[in-house]
C-alpha cells in the first residue's frame, strides 16, 4: 500500500488539527495567568505603611495648591519621583514631583505631574536610597514654603511624612493569546463543518503577535 504523500489531504488536516491543539493550548494558559493577575489586582489593598490613619487621605494635590492653608492639619497621601532630597538636622527633606496614585497607592507611570510637594521625614534617611525613586508618603499637610524649580519662582505645599513607601520597578513579560479563527474558540471549527477558510487571508487563522516587555510599578 502506497503511504500517502505530503501533499495528502489527510496529512494536511492532521497538521491543522494539530495547529489548532497547540493553539488551544495557549489560549487556556494565558486565560488561566490572566485570571490570576485579575484575581491578585482585585485582592490588592493599600500596603499598611501608607494607610495612614483615615479613610480617605487628601489626594487632590492641586486642590491643595490653591489654598494651602485650609488643609493644615488634615492628612494627605502623594505619590511621584522623588527629583531632590537633602538631609537636615533631625530630619529628611524629600521634594517630589507628584503624579496620581493607583487604587493601592502606586505612582501610575506615564502620567503628568500634578506639581511639586516638600515632604519632612523625621531622622535621616540616605540620599542614595530614595533620591530618583518612586515613593509615596503620608502625614498631615503643614502648609506651603516659597522655593525654586530651576530658575522659577514656586510654592511648594509642605507635609510631615509620618510614613512612606518605596517603590519599585520590575519589567515582565506579556504573552499575546493565542491564535484565533474567524468564529473564535468553540466555533462552527470544533465539530462543525470544518476549520473554516483556511489558515492564511480572509477571514482564516493568524499567529500570535510577539510577546511585549512593560514597566510595572511593584513592591
Amino acid at each position: 500500500m502506497r503511504k500517502p504523500s505530503l501533499k495528502s489531504p489527510v496529512i494536511a488536516k492532521n497538521r491543522i488539527v494539530e495547529k489548532h491543539r497547540i493553539g488551544a493550548k495557549r489560549h487556556i494558559v494565558a486565560g488561566i495567568l490572566s485570571a490570576a493577575i485579575l484575581s491578585l489586582t482585585g485582592c490588592a489593598t493599600v500596603p499598611e505603611v501608607i494607610k495612614g490613619t483615615t479613610a480617605t487621605p487628601q489626594q487632590n494635590l492641586a486642590a491643595v495648591q490653591s489654598a494651602p492653608q485650609l488643609y493644615v492639619g488634615q492628612e494627605a497621601r502623594f505619590g511621584g519621583s522623588v527629583v531632590n532630597m537633602s538631609n537636615e538636622k533631625n530630619r529628611t527633606r524629600l521634594e517630589i514631583a507628584a503624579v496620581p496614585l493607583d487604587s493601592v497607592a502606586r505612582p501610575i507611570l506615564g502620567e503628568r505631574s500634578t506639581g511639586r510637594l516638600v515632604a519632612y521625614i523625621n531622622g535621616f534617611v540616605d540620599p542614595v536610597d530614595l533620591r530618583g525613586q518612586l515613593v509615596t508618603v503620608v502625614g498631615p499637610i503643614t502648609g506651603a514654603e516659597r522655593g525654586k524649580i530651576g530658575e522659577t519662582d514656586y510654592t511648594f505645599v509642605v507635609m510631615n511624612a509620618n510614613s512612606y513607601k518605596r517603590w519599585r520597578l520590575q519589567q515582565q513579560v506579556v504573552m499575546p493569546p493565542g491564535p484565533t479563527g474567524p468564529w473564535g474558540w468553540g466555533g462552527p471549527g470544533w465539530g462543525g463543518p470544518g476549520w473554516g477558510p483556511g489558515f492564511y487571508g480572509g477571514g482564516g487563522w493568524y499567529s500570535p503577535a510577539p510577546a511585549q516587555v512593560q514597566t510595572v510599578v511593584t513592591e
